[in-house]
């Protein structure tokens, strides 16, 4: 009798497709558009919060300088350029200008403010008499600087940024007014 064992030699059997190459190909598919997806959702995140906004300058015209006499407030409405087909209405913005004469430089100098009420963004109104501006909506009032007076408005009216070209009196065209958000950001940078 034979007492030896057969050998018992595992012969692994390599299937051919045995670890499909589409399974593989579709890890590394999914992988890279969950990867693609979470970048598109990401940058746009990361965008907010560390890219400074920046946006071409666009200048409106308000008048030639003698349509401003010296040291009288004028309201000025005019459709602002900024604005976005679904804007309608609040695209109409105006400001509130006073011609100060010249400086000790010789240059003109005018007073241009915003017409939001630095509280909520009502359209504030001009005075003569009494020589303040007045918020209707929550009774915010501003002397005739801008400066905050009294009412619930965090500060004073924001200012606008404004030049002379050839005569005339040109501001930059203004977005909505914010705490964060200033009119002259463009200036303190």
């Amino acid at each position: 009798m034979d007492t030896q064992t057969p050998s018992t030699t595992t012969v692994k059997h390599e299937c051919p497709g045995a670890t499909p190459p589409r399974r593989a190909f579709f890890r590394w598919l999914t992988g890279l558009l969950g990867a693609t997806a979470t970048g598109l959702l990401t940058l746009p995140i990361l965008g907010y919060f560390f890219a400074r906004r920046t946006r071409p300058a666009m200048w409106v015209e308000m008048g030639a300088l003698a349509d401003f006499p010296l040291g009288e407030t004028r309201t000025i409405n005019f459709d602002n350029p900024l604005r976005q087909p679904w804007d309608g209405m609040t695209s109409l913005t105006g400001v509130h200008v006073r011609y100060q004469g010249q400086g000790d430089d010789g240059k003109e100098q005018f007073l241009v403010l915003a017409a939001n009420c630095a509280h909520l963004g009502c359209p504030v109104s001009w005075f003569p008499q009494s020589g303040l501006f007045m918020c209707p909506c929550h009774g915010g009032v501003y002397y005739e600087t801008g400066e905050r007076a009294s009412g619930p408005p965090p500060r004073g009216l924001f200012h606008c940024v404004w030049r002379v070209k050839d005569g005339k009196l040109e501001i930059e065209a203004p977005h909505y007014p914010t705490l964060h958000d200033t009119l002259t950001g463009s200036l303190e940078s």
